[in-house]
């Protein structure tokens, strides 16, 4: 049974590393921790439901691989979504072949 709840805690550690947005140096590792302490003090209980407790951590691993795969569909299928107006105007006329004029500067004082 404890192999259970290794590989259920090492499954969301995955998970939790793949959708990593910042280098693995630099990363928290209080979340590693804080995900080890849990997991272990429930199988450590007297009289534990394991299964229950692996059945949660699967859930928890697969709800993290499902945020994952859906930021990265969202970016695939969506690209102006991390852009400024201005930027998503510019993008959608260069996509129907048009080009966005330039803006006029205010005349400067001579």
């Amino acid at each position: 049974m404890a192999s259970q709840c290794r590989a259920a805690y090492r499954s969301i550690l995955r998970e939790v590393a793949k959708s990593s947005i910042s280098p693995r140096a630099t990363r928290n590792r209080e979340i590693n921790q804080s995900f080890r302490t849990l997991i272990q003090s429930q199988c450590a209980k007297e009289g534990a439901d394991i299964a229950k407790i692996v059945r949660d951590a699967n859930n928890a691993a697969i709800f993290l691989r499902s945020q994952r795969i859906y930021t990265e569909l969202l970016d695939r299928y969506n690209p102006l979504r991390d852009m400024t107006q201005e930027e998503r105007v510019h993008a959608t006329a260069r996509r129907v072949g048009l080009d966005t004029p330039l803006e006029a500067k205010p005349d400067e004082e001579k």
